[in-house]
């Protein structure tokens, strides 16, 4: 499969805590102008959306503060407690009552209902100057107007190919990309090491490293990538990170 690429995109997964669809609508229809962003769900109920948040952790979170919780700033503190990656919240309420609470919470940005488009874009874009994206699970390649997403816990390695590169992916397919290499360095998330001039590699998926031979093997497929003496710091920094819990064999 060839993908003439024209650009790269991290993924920002954003959620909704709305129950109000008319609301929930012009959010999702101004982020749709953004590539980055990516809708994983709306709810109104304090289980499954802490569920869901926990579970996803997704970049943002659009909050009513209106009525949908007893204490919706407690909901947003507990979270804090339980999610390393905290996501940005922008609060949505039908009155200024709560703004101070708002701002005393930590939230971002606040959104007077009813919701403007205008509003929104300005928001979404003091997000996307602002701050950093945490959601590096995908990227996307676009060609013309085909859009594709490779999952990157999916991604074995990557090989360089003149210039373009060939995905390795966990189910046998190799996608292209007519990009280099470098490229995707800065795209990808720190669990990809470029150990050659024409590959990096995903270490979640390193099952063996011989250090004699300058090979890497991949689990499941057994590929064999070959790494070279100039990256060899980062074949350091991936053994030491798998072997935390590893024992010396002596036969």
């Amino acid at each position: 499969m060839i993908l003439h690429m024209l650009f790269t995109s991290q993924i920002r997964n954003y959620f909704i805590i709305d129950n109000d669809s008319k609301s929930i609508q012009t959010i999702k229809n101004v982020l749709d102008d953004y590539m980055e962003f990516n809708c994983i769900g709306t709810s109104s109920i304090y289980e499954d959306a802490m569920n869901i948040i926990l579970k996803e952790s997704p970049d943002l979170v659009f909050f009513n503060v209106d009525n949908l919780f007893e204490n919706p700033f407690e909901f947003a503190r507990e979270l804090n407690l339980f999610n390393e990656n905290f996501p940005v919240f922008i609060a949505m309420s039908g009155s200024k009552k709560n703004l101070y609470q708002v701002i005393k919470s930590g939230f971002f940005d606040f959104l007077l209902k009813p919701l403007s488009e205008l509003e929104i874009r300005k928001s979404i874009l003091k997000v996307l100057k602002k701050v950093p994206s945490q959601s590096k699970k995908s990227i996307c390649l676009k060609s013309y107007k085909d859009y594709q997403y490779l999952n990157t816990d999916e991604i074995l390695f990557l090989k360089a190919d003149n210039n373009s590169t060939d995905f390795y992916m966990n189910d046998g397919n190799v996608v292209n990309a007519y990009k280099t290499l470098k490229t995707f360095e800065n795209l990808l998330p720190n669990n990809f090491y470029r150990i050659h001039k024409s590959y990096m590699i995903n270490k979640n998926f390193i099952s063996r490293i011989q250090f004699g031979k300058f090979s890497c093997t991949i689990k499941r497929n057994r590929y064999e990538v070959p790494f070279t003496k100039t990256y060899i710091e980062a074949i350091k920094k991936i053994n030491k990170s798998l072997s935390d819990y590893s024992y010396l064999s002596v036969s």
